[in-house]
């Protein structure tokens, strides 16, 4: 059975504005007022957070635009603000609730099932691939490695961040950043610009969607840098201002040859 959101749920407001998810402006349909004060219609609500799931992202951000920018509003619908107008099946709402549950974990505790004992092992220090499994270690006598990228048994010399000496073990978002075609963007004068960046502020791999300026907001750290030059966006647009759409004063940087660590501060 589908779940509709509740009308006598007086926490609800519903006003006469544009959908800022499709655009649709029709004076004779009520749209739900979510905490940042933009309406979107909860069909398109459903949607667009089943967009943001499927693309491994489990916070749900206003897209609308700021008035008269091109900014993106960008603040955070809490999970309970959007369960409660979601248009879901309980099946579907279960689905919802796992998924972002298994994402936001394997964001904040970076766990794998060791190769050996096959218990979920956290890796705490994010620029080696050369794990400790306390369990095995403590089964087998010696001390226990595994290799968070190929998951094999460690071999070699470590600490690492690129690779074991298994035969195989390849970093597959390395491989992604030096294959990736180059492009245009389309709104810009940027031309010849990899497909693909690995975020400078968390190292999670993004293409552009083409539409509107050079820069984007990383799904992850939320970080807003240039896609073009790599730069942070205040940085970028420090050398030379106004550039949103225009070549930047560093140029567009080549390939990336590593992939930027996330060292959080939680």
């Amino acid at each position: 059975m589908e779940k509709r959101y509740d009308p006598e749920d007086r926490t609800l407001k519903f006003v006469k504005s544009k959908d800022e998810i499709t655009g649709d402006d029709d004076p004779n349909i009520l749209r739900a007022e979510m905490s940042c004060k933009h309406a979107v219609d909860p069909n398109s609500l459903t949607q667009w957070c089943r967009s943001l799931l499927d693309r491994g992202q489990y916070k749900f951000y206003c897209p609308a635009l700021k008035n008269g920018t091109t900014e993106n509003c960008g603040q955070e619908w809490s999970y309970h603000e959007v369960r409660k107008l979601a248009v879901l099946t309980s099946e579907e709402q279960r689905h919802f609730e796992e998924t972002v549950a298994v994402l936001a974990a394997a964001e904040y505790c970076e766990y794998k099932s060791c190769p050996g004992c096959q218990t979920f092992v956290e890796r705490t220090d994010l620029s080696n691939l050369s794990v400790h499994c306390t369990i095995c270690t403590a089964e087998k006598g010696h001390v226990y490695e595994f290799c968070w990228q190929c998951l094999k048994q460690w071999k070699g010399p470590g600490p690492r961040s690129d690779r074991c000496s298994n035969e195989g073990c390849t970093n597959m978002e390395l491989e992604i950043l030096r294959t990736c075609p180059l492009v245009s963007l389309i709104e810009t004068v940027v031309k010849k610009c990899p497909s693909i960046r690995a975020c400078p502020t968390c190292g999670k791999l993004l293409e552009h969607n083409q539409r509107g300026c050079k820069n984007i907001i990383c799904c992850r750290c939320h970080v807003e840098f240039c896609f073009a030059c790599l730069e942070l966006t205040p940085i970028c647009q420090a050398k030379r201002p106004e550039s949103w759409f225009d070549v930047c004063a560093k140029g567009i940087s080549p390939r990336q040859t590593a992939i930027p660590t996330w060292h959080r501060h939680d």
